[in-house]
């Protein structure tokens, strides 16, 4: 792909991670106040990724105007390289967020999402996909061809993230998700993704089917009750780190970021459940941090590796 080539060129070493999705700005409204922070769940990824030293780039659609010009800073600060192509709107989107008194957030978009179609020159380790690019017309197709050509030559990682607002039927959304699971190795979804997709089947149910349609790891987070990981072999749950919340937003952003970063370095053991707890407590506790603080802001890699907890001796039950 141009840009993936344009940015080894640039850059001193080649990328460990490419994140492809809409960047944007989070309006986080309070009733006292009213907050801008740079976001959009693939940018909170690869800001993540930075944040966790991983070489990084973001395959975005921004504007050259401010507000872009404010989520190309943010991502720089962290060693993300905005990828050649990303500034290619008129106006950078924006998501209102609206807190509750819990912390929790409800979200209204303006975005338009918008994406050339490429050809792949070369591939980094992992590409991660997800949230509104993978749904929104007409950039949608183009994240779908790029996954199509890449599925081969790295491993592909996906979130849905669904915003049910965003989306046409739910039959429509539920296909375009399935076609891509088949396109990936590592699929991440909450409970309430896992629920709205799927309301008629348990979790458990839900993450077999996932591994069905081709994924090798399906990951469902379920806030305070942790989360659950399931490999062709085994289904364990890793509990929630414990943490005063501030706001929620970027938690599950922050999770994936840290488990993309234990898919870099997780060795040849596949999905053994040793290494799926490894990479469930590490992503739990990145997600712990985050919570603690407005806004998206993840863990450097000092914070996370200081703050992971040594392995528990319990595991849920064999899948």
């Amino acid at each position: 792909m141009e840009h993936l080539k344009a940015a080894r060129q640039e850059a001193q070493k080649p990328l460990d991670a490419v994140v492809v999705g809409e960047a944007l700005i989070d309006v986080v409204t309070t009733p006292d106040s009213q907050v801008e922070h740079p976001g959009g769940s693939p940018a909170n990824v690869a800001y993540g990724l930075g944040r966790l030293g991983v070489h990084t780039g973001l395959l975005t659609a921004i504007a050259p105007d401010a507000r872009g010009v404010s989520i190309e800073d943010h991502l720089r600060r962290a060693g993300v390289a905005l990828l050649p192509g990303s500034k290619s709107l008129t106006r950078t989107a924006t998501a209102t967020a609206t807190l509750a008194p819990g912390g929790s957030a409800a979200y209204d978009f303006d975005i338009h999402w918008d994406l050339p179609t490429t050809t792949p020159a070369c591939f980094p380790k992992i590409l991660h996909t997800g949230s509104i690019a993978t749904f929104l017309d007409p950039g949608a197709g183009a994240v779908r061809a790029l996954l199509e050509q890449a599925h081969t030559q790295s491993t592909i990682t996906y979130d849905p993230n669904i915003r049910p607002s965003l989306l046409g039927s739910h039959a429509e959304a539920k296909g375009i998700f399935e076609e891509l699971v088949s396109l990936t190795d590592v699929v991440k979804l909450s409970d309430e993704d896992a629920r709205w997709l799927y309301p008629r089947r348990t979790l458990e149910e839900t993450a077999d089917h996932i591994l069905r349609l081709g994924a090798g790891l399906a990951v469902i987070t379920k806030g305070a009750e942790g989360s659950q990981f399931t490999s062709a072999d085994a289904r364990i749950t890793i509990p929630a780190v414990k943490a005063t919340v501030t706001d929620t937003i970027g938690a599950g952003d922050s999770f994936m970021a840290a488990l993309i970063m234990g898919l870099l370095t997780r060795g040849t053991e596949g999905f053994a459940p040793t290494v799926m707890e490894q990479l469930g407590r590490t992503a739990a506790t990145a997600a712990a941090i985050t919570v603690q603080r407005p806004g998206a802001n993840p863990p450097t890699l000092d914070e996370l590796t200081s703050a992971v907890e040594p392995p528990s001796r319990t595991h849920g039950a064999s899948a």
